[in-house]
This record gives C-alpha cells, structure tokens and sequence, in this order.
C-alpha cells in the first residue's frame, strides 16, 4: 500500500490553514458607525416625539439595529475567515429583518398621509418622520447591497465569484484604480444614498436581477416617502 508523500500533502496543508487564516479584508468600523448612528437617530427622534406611532413595541427597531451591531463587532472588525462564516447568514438575517422594517414603516407612514396621524398633523413631525424613514432605507439598503454583491466582502477578496452584481465604475475602467480594488462599505452606502436620491442608478450599474428588482424596490420607496411627505408638509405649512 502506497502513501502519498509528505511533499504532496504539505501544499495542501498550508492551503488549508492559510484558508483558515484571518485576513484583513475590509475594516468594519464604518458600518458599526452607520449603525450606531442611526439607532441614535431612533432613540433622539423616540424622546422628542414620544407620542409618535411605531411599528410594534418601542424596543423592537432599536433591538433589531443593536443585534445588528453586536453581530458585526462580533465579526472582527478588521479580520475575516471562514471559521467565522457562521456569522453571514445571522448578518444576513438581522439586514433583511431591518429591510421589512423599513418597508412596513414606510406603509405605516403612507397609511397616516392618506387616513391622518398625529405624525401628520405637524409639518416638524411629519419632516422628521420622513427623513428618518429616508435614512434608514438608504442605510439597510447599503447594508444587503454590502453583504449580497458578489458573495459578500469575504467572497469578494477571495474573488470566488467570476461576474459581479453590481459594476462599479473602478471595475468597469481599471485604470482608474489602484490595482487590486475592491469596493467597500461607503462604496455600498453612497450607491444606496444615490438610488434613494436619483431614483435610479446612477454611476452603478446593477447586473444581476436580484439587483436590479432590489434597486428598483428602494427607489420606489423613496419616491413615495419624498413625493408624499413633502406634499403633506407644504400643504401643512400654507
């Protein structure tokens, strides 16, 4: 019976562990931060208008974002692996649980326009509201659009997948990068930031038809969370 030889099997090895290694891919303090800002911004809006109308118990939008927090913190801020792959999917999860929030509170939200709320009876109110509904979708948007395009941040240092979801233009023009670019978290937030500002895609081109549909749902949301909120205030102001 033959073995195969220790030169063999050494390579392999070393792959293996070097797979298993942490690496620095991409710090994750700018997402903690977005994160983090944007419970402040729950929690400021909840002690100045403690009257206003939520989803659910109070605690259930801010418990959803800090289980968001904890989940990235949890992760390495700077170093990824894959024995941390367990953490994805709970990411994943926590992002498209804050994605139905923020589309159920912009229903809530239309729902006051059309039939009255206390939140609509005030032009300072209703500005808040909207902006806060805003924010949020601009920010989970980024988030699912960070941790889906090309199989997340890990996938994408590791160049596992051949096309991506969305072309940047760095990737489009590689000249005008620096070799070896990846996008990163602000890359996501400034494309979701743009999407609820434009409307449609502006320097990003979403490829796959997930991201299409999904750009496509964000826009349509921030439409109606722009165009009913400011209706609403300008009648309320005159």
């Amino acid at each position: 019976m033959t073995t195969e030889p220790e030169s063999a099997r050494e390579p392999e090895a070393s792959e293996a562990h070097a797979a298993d290694e942490p690496v620095v891919i991409e710090p994750r303090w700018p997402v903690a931060l977005a994160v983090s800002v944007f419970i402040a911004i729950t929690i400021v809006l909840r002690v100045l208008q403690p009257h206003r109308e939520s989803l659910g118990p109070h605690w259930l939008v801010p418990g959803i974002e800090i289980a968001m927090l904890v989940a990235l913190l949890a992760a390495d801020p700077a170093h990824v692996s894959r024995r941390r792959r367990w953490l994805r999917p709970i990411s994943i999860g926590l992002v498209f649980a804050l994605v139905v929030v923020a589309l159920l509170s912009t229903a809530v939200l239309i729902r006051d326009l059309i039939i009255g709320g206390k939140v609509t009876d005030s032009a300072t109110s209703l500005l808040a509201s909207g902006a806060l509904i805003w924010l949020g979708n601009s920010l989970v948007f980024g988030l699912l659009y960070w941790l889906l395009d090309s199989g997340g941040p890990l996938a994408r240092y590791r160049g596992e997948r051949q096309y991506p979801d969305f072309a940047f233009t760095q990737q489009q023009s590689p000249e005008l990068a620096p070799p070896g670019w990846r996008p990163q978290y602000v890359d996501y937030f400034i494309l979701g930031l743009t999407t609820s500002t434009a409307f449609s895609p502006t320097d990003v081109l979403p490829m796959s038809q997930w991201a299409k549909l999904t750009m496509a749902l964000q826009s349509l949301i921030s439409l109606v969370v722009v165009g009913l909120v400011i209706a609403r205030a300008v009648n309320i102001f005159s």
